[in-house]
C-alpha cells in the first residue's frame, strides 16, 4: 500500500497542535523537520479538502505551506531509518533500532531497559510526546507477575517495556495488519514471548475466532492488571468504560494521545467510570493521565465514615 507524504512548513510552534488535528484526520506518524513537518497516512484514507480545513484553521494565526507527496511502502521505510535517532526515557529506559549499535563507555550498561525498536510505519519509537510519557508512566508502575493489555499497540513498544519490567502476560492489538505484523517482529527482536499481538479492535477480545490465539491467558470477566491505551481524545472517551469493565480491582489504566486541552474530558469520563486520578504528566502540551480502579465505592466508603462516626 501506498503512503502520502504531507510536508507541511510551518513555525514549529504550532508543531504539536498540527500533529494532533491531523492524528484526528487519520495521520499515523510525524517526524518533526527543520522546515516544519512531516506527516503519514495511507493513500486510500487520504482526504485532502479534510487537510485545507485545518490548515485554513490557523491561517490567521500562522503561516503554514504544504506539499503532498506519495511515498512507495519501500521508500517509506527509508524515510524512517534516515530519521530515526536513538531516544532515552527516564534515564532508564533506551529505544534504538536494530541498525543502531548501543554506545557504551567502561562498565556497566547505564539503561536498565534497552528496547530495539524497528517501526517500519507503525506509531510509536518514544520520539513523540505521547509514547515517551506513556513509557514513564510504566516505570512508576509494578508490572512483576502482571497481565497487561496494550491498545492500539502500533510498533509493540509499550507491550515490550511492560515485558522486561516483568509482566507475565501481555495481551497487544492493532487495527493494521503491517502494525500487528511489525509489533510481533519487535517482540521477537526483544526477546519478549509472553508478547502476543492480534490484528482487531476492543470488542474483538471476546471474540471466539481470536481467542485460539490467546488460551496463554486466565480468561475472567476483569482480566488485566494493567491497560495501556496511547491512542487519541474520541477513542478514549467511547472506550474508557469497556477498558474500566477489562480492569481488575486495584489495576492501572495509563492513557495518552489527545492535547492538554483534552485532559479535563478524559479525566472526567474517567472518574465517571469508577477510575481515581493517580498521576498527571505534560509536555509540550500532550497529556498522559494514569488512573487506578477503586476496590471500594462511594456509598460503602460513604456508609463507613458514618458508621465510624466520622460523618
Amino acid at each position: 500500500m501506498n503512503h502520502i507524504e504531507l510536508q507541511l512548513t510551518l513555525d514549529p510552534d504550532f508543531a504539536d497542535i498540527l500533529t494532533a488535528e491531523l492524528a484526528e484526520l487519520g495521520f499515523e506518524s510525524f517526524v518533526e523537520t527543520d522546515e516544519g513537518l512531516n506527516a503519514y497516512i495511507p493513500e486510500p484514507d487520504f482526504v485532502q479538502a479534510d487537510v485545507d480545513v485545518v490548515v485554513a484553521k490557523y491561517a490567521d494565526q500562522t503561516a503554514i505551506a504544504y506539499q503532498v507527496n506519495t511515498l512507495e511502502k519501500r521508500n517509506w521505510n527509508a524515510e524512517w531509518e534516515r530519521d530515526y535517532q536513538p531516544i532515552e526515557v527516564a534515564d532508564s529506559v533506551r529505544v534504538r533500532a536494530s541498525f543502531h549499535e548501543p554506545t557504551r563507555n567502561a562498565g556497566p550498561d547505564p539503561f536498565l531497559y534497552d528496547l530495539i525498536i524497528n517501526p517500519k510505519m507503525s506509531f510509536g519509537t518514544g520520539h513523540h510526546e505521547t509514547t515517551a510519557m506513556m513509557l514513564e508512566q510504566q516505570l512508576r508502575i509494578d508490572h512483576a507477575g502482571k497481565v497487561v493489555l496494550d491498545v492500539g499497540s502500533g510498533t509493540g513498544i509499550l507491550a515490550i517495556l511492560a515485558a522486561k519490567l516483568g509482566a507475565r502476560a501481555v495481551l497487544a492489538f492493532d487495527i493494521e495488519e503491517w502494525a500487528v505484523e511489525n509489533a510481533r517482529e519487535n517482540a521477537t527482536l526483544n526477546d519478549c514471548p509472553q508478547v502476543q499481538v492480534f490484528q482487531g479492535t476492543i470488542a474483538n477480545l471476546n471474540d471466539p475466532t481470536e481467542t485460539s490465539d490467546r488460551d496463554w491467558l486466565d480468561w475472567t470477566p476483569s482480566l488485566f492488571d494493567i491497560i495501556l491505551a496511547n491512542i487519541n481524545r474520541n477513542v478514549l472517551l467511547a472506550e474508557i468504560p469497556i477498558y474500566t469493565d477489562l480492569l481488575k480491582e486495584g489495576g492501572h489504566l495509563v492513557v495518552s494521545g489527545f492535547y492538554e486541552a483534552d485532559a479535563p474530558d478524559i479525566q472526567q469520563k474517567a472518574e465517571e467510570s469508577a477510575l481515581t486520578f493517580t498521576v498527571g504528566m505534560a509536555h509540550n502540551q500532550w497529556t498522559s493521565l494514569a488512573f487506578t480502579k477503586s476496590t471500594w465505592d462511594a456509598a460503602t466508603f460513604t456508609a463507613t465514615l458514618f458508621a465510624t462516626g466520622a460523618l
